[in-house]
């Protein structure tokens, strides 16, 4: 392809590759229907070429010679995805972003560090660890995901009821749009000069630009934290009691609700018969012990029955295992998925248990859990569980469970993906889901990509 001999002009040989297996491993991120597809030998979505980029001009000139020829470029950073975002589904060159890194730089006055975007999310908590910061920011994918990734999927973490997801921690970053044009989007700390760019990339899923260097917020360990676990009495009760806490006030580091069948995995080692609420608090001492105890008094008005803190500190020693579904997904005809989305408090609970009643057929164990909660709603995350007889069952049967998840939500009016993104797997839905705000989508797209060439296939868009 001649886009292959001027990317190899302009950037090297060692920097472009076309391997086969370069290219393969490429083709497939750890969404479970990509990961049947390698295990059945297939590559659907399989770039011409990969540009290993350690620069932001490795980018950039990356981004001009597509432009000029009219060669359409996935980002691709560490490949966790689980919805399929990274798959060059028109071919093209991979933009492979895992070699742009950098020390970090930190302004302990204004609690920032800037980072370059291709900077794993483990190896910069623990940088931060060792001067006594967190970033806050807890994925259950922060050891295989990059810093620019969470930017590109408006990613938020386990503790997001308290800190918020990335569009709250995040205070700026560059991008470069599909011109080669650079740009530095952020705010100091406010500004009413037209609207937020800094918003606009977030979650585009580098459909409008490819995220290179982030600045995002930092903070001090906290002084105190205090967890504990309860039973409740069912799902109705403890959505009351996660509600009524987001709405007067309070702000836990940590509220999962597990329903019956995933308490049971929650707390493996005890018999459990009912759902369980799993409740943290932490910052000043005694700031942390009154909030908690507001929180768990009104968990207790509406049955709850204390556990202790054993439950929470054995999750928060094991929450970035991802054990299970991997261990499934490798046996011949396992299948597994998680299915995260979200809606008000007035329709969540209606959805869920039509959810339970709708997926119950394609799986051997349907679980849900709340978490991500906010003062209007929640997220609810369906994991399901399963075997069938082959792989290529196992293939249908992940494509049914997609179908059948997305209609129930869509007629609920809920958000059909809370934090995992679009990607493939909700490529069918995007449209209906954003209704009437999606031709101002499509207009975005169409003033910084005119040409369809970032991430084609994703978030409804297809390649001119």
């Amino acid at each position: 392809m001649p886009v292959i001999d001027q990317l190899r002009d302009s950037l090297g040989w060692d920097v472009v590759l076309t391997d086969d297996a370069d290219r393969d491993a490429r083709s497939h991120d750890t969404w479970p229907v990509a990961t049947v597809w390698a295990k059945l030998g297939r590559h659907p979505h399989r770039p011409d070429a990969v540009v290993r980029a350690s620069s932001v001009e490795d980018v950039v000139t990356t981004l001009r010679i597509a432009a000029q020829t009219g060669t359409p470029v996935t980002a691709w950073g560490l490949g966790s995805s689980v919805t399929g975002q990274p798959l060059p589904v028109a071919g093209g060159i991979v933009l492979d972003l895992a070699g742009l890194v950098s020390e970090p730089v930190l302004d302990e006055i204004d609690r920032t560090v800037t980072v370059a975007a291709g900077v794993r999310g483990s190896d910069l908590e623990s940088w931060l660890g060792e001067r006594g910061l967190t970033l806050n920011h807890s994925p259950q994918s922060l050891g295989r995901s990059t810093v620019g990734g969470w930017i590109a999927t408006r990613a938020t973490g386990q503790f997001s009821s308290r800190y918020g997801g990335i569009e709250d921690l995040v205070v700026g970053y560059q991008v470069v749009l599909a011109d080669g044009t650079v740009a530095d989007l952020g705010q100091r700390p406010r500004a009413a000069m037209g609207p937020d760019l800094k918003q606009l990339f977030l979650g585009s899923e580098g459909t409008l630009g490819v995220v290179t260097r982030v600045t995002c917020k930092v903070f001090a360990h906290p002084e105190h934290r205090v967890v504990e676990a309860f039973t409740l009495p069912d799902v109705e009760a403890g959505l009351t009691a996660m509600r009524q806490i987001s709405q007067c006030g309070l702000r836990p580091f940590l509220v999962r609700f597990y329903d019956r069948d995933e308490a049971a995995h929650a707390v493996p080692h005890e018999e459990i018969s009912a759902p369980v609420l799993f409740l943290g608090h932490e910052g000043l001492t005694s700031v942390a012990t009154a909030e908690h105890a507001a929180a768990t008094a009104i968990v207790a008005s509406l049955g709850g029955t204390s556990m202790g803190a054993a439950p929470v500190d054995a999750w928060l020693s094991r929450r970035y295992d991802f054990s299970t579904v991997e261990n499934l997904l490798a046996e011949p005809g396992g299948y597994a998925e998680t299915v995260e989305v979200a809606n008000v408090w007035s329709r969540l609970a209606p959805m869920y248990a039509e959810l339970k009643q709708t997926l119950a057929p394609l799986a051997t164990e349907v679980l849900g859990h709340f978490s991500h909660v906010y003062d209007q709603g929640s997220s609810l995350y369906m994991i399901l569980l399963g075997r069938a007889d082959d792989d290529e069952t196992a293939l249908a049967r992940l494509e049914e469970i997609w179908a059948r998840a997305m209609k129930v939500v869509v007629a609920h009016d809920g958000e059909i993906s809370h934090h995992h993104g679009g990607g493939l797997a909700r490529q069918p839905w995007v449209r209906e889901s954003l209704g009437t705000g999606y031709p101002v989508l499509q207009k975005l797209k169409d003033g910084l990509d005119p040409a369809g060439l970032l991430n084609p296939g994703k978030l409804g868009f297809g390649r001119r």
